[in-house]
């Protein structure tokens, strides 16, 4: 077994690919709707170790072909270092086609589009970003530390350094305050930059931090119940106009309805699904079996 520094997140599409854990909690830390990784502190993990780590995975799995590089955002680590765990990688794994992992808008902008372009070179062709938002207000109301325009640059360096993008937003955020905010805002900066892959989870705040999430928010709180985010996916579905087509998902446990298809291809089979659902000849998935 490989030592994992625990809680250990990935994305849903990462369960069955190897895991190398290279830092160890988020950079930002600070977004008041994630309790991911508030019981660590940032840091990189020491190379040596990152290094038996992969020595011991090669002779786990030694047929691996996909690699996920984790804890929150690995590619906050230096340029240089990030080259040395990819180099190690395929001289372990000759299978290896692909490494990914978890970015913030910020180290994105924070890479020189050499360094991104190093970077896609050596199989770190996929990056998981958190837009959750796209509208400003929003943005500042979850401490993202992120801003629209930031985004969609962001979205648009890794997109000509050649690299993938799946972008994940998040339905309710904006409470019924500001939902319609949330949804316009979003489609703007989904449709500023290419993407590779689009997915939506529900809103969900964990106890412990519901407090600092009201309190950033700056004033109580209304949520959203099913149907209202149900309309606020079917504004989505209706309004995005990729710069080049992308592939949909909302099948992430949070979701009350789970959807897949091409967008723009699909739009209106996807559209009909919702339909169907919001008019009671359909179901949305029973609360148990939800979660994050």
């Amino acid at each position: 077994m490989l030592n994992y520094d625990m809680p250990l997140y990935r994305p849903p599409s990462e369960g069955r690919n190897l895991i190398i854990q290279v830092t160890y909690g988020c950079s930002f830390n600070q977004c008041s709707f994630c309790s991911m990784y508030r019981e660590k502190r940032y840091q990189a993990r020491p190379l040596e170790e990152v290094f038996q780590e992969i020595e011991q995975a090669a002779l786990q799995w030694p047929g691996a072909h996909r690699v996920f590089l984790a804890d929150g955002d690995a590619l906050a680590l230096p340029t240089a270092q990030l080259i040395a765990i990819l180099e190690r990688l395929a001289a372990r794994f000759p299978k290896l086609a692909r490494v990914s992992c978890y970015a913030t808008p910020s180290n994105i902008l924070h890479k020189s589009a050499a360094e991104l372009e190093r970077l896609k070179a050596h199989k770190l062709t996929l990056l998981y970003l958190g837009v959750e938002s796209g509208a400003g207000k929003i943005l500042k109301k979850i401490t993202k530390g992120a801003t629209p325009s930031g985004i969609t640059k962001a979205m648009q360096r890794a997109y000509d350094a050649n690299m993938k993008v799946s972008a994940t937003v998040i339905l309710g955020l904006g409470g019924q305050q500001y939902w319609q905010e949330h949804v316009e805002g979003t489609v703007e900066v989904i449709n500023s930059a290419p993407l590779s892959y689009l997915s939506t989870l529900q809103l969900g705040v964990e106890p412990e931090i519901y407090g600092e999430f009201e309190r950033k928010f700056g004033e109580p709180f209304q949520w959203q119940d099913d149907l209202a985010m149900l309309e606020e996916q079917r504004y989505l579905i209706e309004h995005i106009d990729p710069p080049k087509p992308l592939i949909f998902r909302s099948n992430h446990a949070s979701n009350a309805l789970a959807l897949a298809g091409n967008l723009p291809r699909d739009r209106e089979r996807l559209l009909q699904q919702i339909e169907q659902v919001m008019s009671g000849e359909g179901e949305v998935r029973p609360q148990l079996l939800r979660g994050f």
